[in-house]
């Protein structure tokens, strides 16, 4: 026997969180009833799950893939008001979805799958990943606002974690930063950087944990190696 979300997970459907969130909504059935408990268990072997009316069954073969994502796409498999979303830039037959997201207007590394276990195994916040961007700000930092970035800051009833901040290259207006954090609210860096009074001009994902964009270029995406794999769910 085996939970609901975890099956419908190794299904690809969707993460594990994203699956509680579609049971809660009455999107699953098991046998032609609608499942709306999260602690529902079912025998593979046995039993029929059908997500929006359509049946699932686990996935044969896992994929794990990096993209370098532009400016004007959103971290969704499908958008309501009709935006481009990352799915558009990869060509593969298999159902996929991303791992986390960035923001409409930030580009940069992002990871997507059809292993819906990979989720806690990578970003779930209390894996504590670091991820690292590239940014400008409008702007001077001074040692002060760098004290308060680095230390936490309130982005409204929330206040951030310990991160990194440094200086790249001061500009005339505008400042080159790289940070660092491990967490991943919503437009977290944005409101960072605005709370601290040094708005995001641009912004940009280099790494999460080991992996690296290296040369990878802005649209593209390649699969991860095994060694990469690896490496990520061990780190």
């Amino acid at each position: 026997m085996e939970r609901l979300q975890k099956y419908m997970a190794r299904c690809g459907v969707a993460s594990r969180r994203k699956c509680e969130e579609l049971i809660l909504n009455g999107k699953v059935k098991v046998n032609g009833i609608v499942v709306t408990e999260l602690g529902t268990k079912i025998n593979e072997s046995e039993d029929e799950v059908l997500v929006s009316n359509k049946r699932i069954s686990p996935v044969k073969d896992k994929i794990y893939i990096m993209l370098n994502k532009p400016c004007g796409y959103v971290s969704t498999v499908k958008d309501e008001r009709g935006r481009p979303t990352i799915i558009d830039l990869i060509d593969i037959n298999e159902r996929i979805y991303p791992i986390g997201r960035l923001d409409y207007d930030t580009s940069g590394l992002i990871l997507l799958t059809n292993d819906g276990d990979i989720y806690n195994k990578i970003i779930h916040p209390r894996k504590e990943v670091n991820k690292v961007y590239l940014a400008k700000l409008r702007g001077k930092l001074t040692g002060n606002k760098i004290s308060r970035f680095e230390n936490g800051v309130d982005i409204g009833g929330y206040i951030t974690a310990k991160s990194e901040i440094s200086i790249i290259k001061e500009n005339t207006e505008s400042t080159d930063v790289k940070i660092t954090i491990h967490e991943g609210k919503n437009r977290q860096i944005r409101k960072m950087c605005e709370a601290i009074g040094n708005p995001v001009i641009s912004l940009k994902r280099i790494s999460i944990s080991n992996l690296s964009l290296g040369s990878l270029p802005q649209g593209k995406w390649r699969y991860l190696t095994d060694k990469e794999l690896k490496d990520l769910i061990n780190d």
